[in-house]
């Protein structure tokens, strides 16, 4: 997959942007502010219709404009593709792909697949289950069409049963509704549950063995997928979890009436990860916070490339920074094969790849 071009106008600092990229390696430098980071959100943004940053659609818009515009050229499955966003203060976005307007974000899903890092990705050891929920979202999205609308309606769902359960003291009449919901997010939930378990079962064979030579063979990175407590089997088919979601469902209605909070179904997964037997969350250092995420990343980049038969996109923001010079040399000669992105403040970073161009970014505008 390669991104061809990008034509930009009004979207966070640049006025107006057009420009033609190289197939293998991009680097866009410049100082700090300047616009860097925001072309790589532009390519994401084109490929699954959502911000690793932003909330709201209208966040990316220019300050003092209405609405702003983003077209992506790209190559494909063997073919051409014209990929356009267009964001609006005070109403829905609309995307469309060779000209024919796309009813859901879903339906990119295969045209543009990226994988991007940035610093905020440290958050994935760092941080809560939210974090590591997000980024298997994000990723088994843009490979499976099925997950992101079976995702989009289990979110739905969640959203009016916690309104019930919020408001049922009040309006007792709302509980009548509450088994129908039940079943209906025990029915996506279970399509979630699935997909996330099959993802995560490619992730552990990808991720530690990257994390290995990371460290140079001195650290053992495991995963573990954590669901609701009544599934033995997570990879198992969804017709065969759904009993198990209800039965963990029944468990929890009073508390959840009690507590007012739906507390049974996938919302609440977590991705473990220990380095060392020990929980990364609680005891990595900062050096293997970052190599643990980074391993993350271009092992979903090597799933990408082997479901797809090509690679994704790579977006890597400001990742060499922090890396000692072993492990740049380490991230340089993985990323090979595919185009990349890297930002940086130093042109010379590029140096130890072979071919690409240098792009200078200073005050949103491009030389």
């Amino acid at each position: 997959m390669i991104v061809k071009k990008l034509e930009l106008d009004f979207f966070r600092n640049y006025a107006h942007l057009e420009v033609s990229f190289d197939p293998r390696v991009n680097l866009i430098y410049g100082d700090n502010a300047q616009g860097k980071t925001n072309l790589l959100e532009a390519i994401a943004y084109l490929s699954a219709a959502r911000s690793h940053r932003a909330r709201y659609d209208k966040e990316m818009i220019m300050l003092g404009v209405d609405s702003a515009f983003l077209k992506g050229e790209v190559f494909s499955r063997s073919r051409d593709f014209t990929l356009e966003a267009k964001l609006f203060r005070g109403r829905g976005r609309q995307l469309h792909s060779n000209g024919v307007r796309l009813k859901t974000a879903g339906e990119l899903a295969g045209v543009l697949n990226t994988v991007l890092f940035c610093p905020e990705d440290l958050s994935l050891i760092r941080a809560g289950a939210a974090d590591r929920r997000k980024f298997l979202d994000s990723a088994i999205c843009q490979l499976r069409p099925r997950y992101a609308q079976a995702l989009a309606e289990y979110h739905r769902l969640c959203d009016h049963k916690t309104r019930i359960l919020r408001d049922w003291p009040e309006n007792p009449s709302l509980l009548q509704l509450l088994d129908d919901f039940n079943l209906r997010m025990a029915q996506t939930g279970a399509i979630v549950i699935h997909y996330r378990a099959h993802f995560i079962k490619r992730l552990k064979e990808h991720a530690p063995a990257i994390h290995a030579d990371f460290s140079g063979g001195r650290e053992g990175l495991e995963l573990t997928y954590e669901t609701v407590s009544t599934i033995d089997d997570p990879k198992k088919q969804p017709r065969e979890l759904l009993p198990m979601l209800l039965d963990h469902q029944e468990r929890h209605r009073q508390a959840e009436l009690d507590s007012r909070q739906c507390l049974s179904g996938p919302h609440k997964d977590d991705l473990a990860v220990t380095i060392g037997g020990q929980s990364a969350k609680t005891y990595a250092s900062q050096g293997q916070t970052r190599t643990a995420a980074l391993s993350f990343k271009l092992a979903q980049r090597e799933i990408f490339q082997e479901e797809t038969g090509e690679w994704p996109v790579l977006l890597l923001d400001d990742v060499l920074s922090e890396l000692d010079p072993r492990r740049q040399a380490f991230v340089l000669n993985r990323i090979r094969g595919g185009q990349v992105f890297i930002t940086c403040c130093e042109e010379e970073k590029l140096e130890g790849l072979e071919g690409g161009r240098a792009f200078h970014i200073q005050n949103g505008k491009v030389s």
